[in-house]
């Protein structure tokens, strides 16, 4: 038989998880302005390095993103050898004698968007960024700064933006850089997040 005892210290112990519990529930209802993190692995990063005739561009459909709408805080991860080319023996080269992408199998950047405030995240709508913080390539990383576009449809945001770097800034050394590759490569990125 249950004693009185017992069924008090049971009775308790149900209030106070039901108290846990509203509390808990009257804590997220009052913080309505509460981070959200958005995210992404399937951006799109493509690259163009024409220096002559042939066109030296590639794509990368595999971007992991992920960035903070409370702070503005942004980083993009791509394995190198996620670059597809038109002609596989370019992308062997890129790999193998640029990149060198058995050494150095990942580029990243890490920053934040300066203007974030101005961003209503909650109306659909374009909004100007400006991006700033360490793109890291061949194991160097270097300060990047850059505009774009964040755009608000249907509660997810999609960042767009363009960019150029030095090729030799980050340690890339190569025959042909100057030549047929361009000193400088052109940089565009699309990321569409979910929440």
């Amino acid at each position: 038989m249950i004693s009185i005892r017992s069924i008090k210290k049971i009775v308790a112990t149900q209030l106070v998880l039901i108290l846990v519990v509203c509390s808990v529930q009257i804590a997220s209802a009052q913080t309505p302005n509460a981070q959200k993190v958005y995210a992404t692995k399937t951006g799109q990063i493509f690259f163009n390095a024409t220096g002559g005739a042939v066109p030296i561009a590639a794509v990368n459909n595999q971007v992991d993103s992920k960035f903070v709408d409370a702070t503005g805080q942004i980083i993009f991860g791509v394995l190198v050898k996620g670059f597809k080319f038109e002609n596989q023996l370019m992308e062997d080269h890129f790999n193998e004698n640029y990149m060198e992408s058995s050494q150095f199998p990942k580029a990243d950047f890490k920053g934040y968007i300066k203007n974030n405030k101005e961003i209503n995240f909650t109306k659909d709508g374009n909004y100007p960024i400006e991006i700033e913080g360490n793109l890291t390539i061949h194991g160097t990383s270097q300060k990047v700064s850059t505009n774009g576009t964040l755009q608000i449809a249907e509660g997810k945001p999609t960042i767009t933006g363009e960019f150029s770097i030095k090729i030799k800034d980050y340690g890339i050394k190569g025959l042909y850089i100057g030549e047929k590759i361009a000193n400088e490569a052109k940089i565009k990125v699309n990321c569409k997040y979910q929440n």
